[in-house]
């Protein structure tokens, strides 16, 4: 299956953000990790993107999930929970 392109905005320290990209490679869906307690510049994107500073964020072909909100992920990911 052909999945979006998923994006996840996450920090090392962030339980619900090891959660999430575990459920997401637990489905076999690729995705780019990007820690922004290393990178300000993604930090200031994800706030963009989102209008949040909490992550996990993700961004799932251009549609923004703020926390790991499973039935919202999987409705845009097209997995059935």
């Amino acid at each position: 299956m052909a999945y979006p392109k998923v994006i996840i905005f996450t920090t090392p320290t962030c339980s619900f953000c090891h959660a999430a990209k575990k459920y997401l490679r637990e489905r076999g869906v690729p995705f780019k990790d990007v820690d922004v307690s290393r990178d300000p510049a993604a930090a200031r994107d994800m706030v963009r993107r989102s209008g949040q500073q909490g992550v996990p964020v993700l961004d799932i072909g251009g549609k923004i999930v703020v926390g790991f909100d499973r039935p919202k992920i999987d409705k845009l990911l097209g997995l059935r929970s």
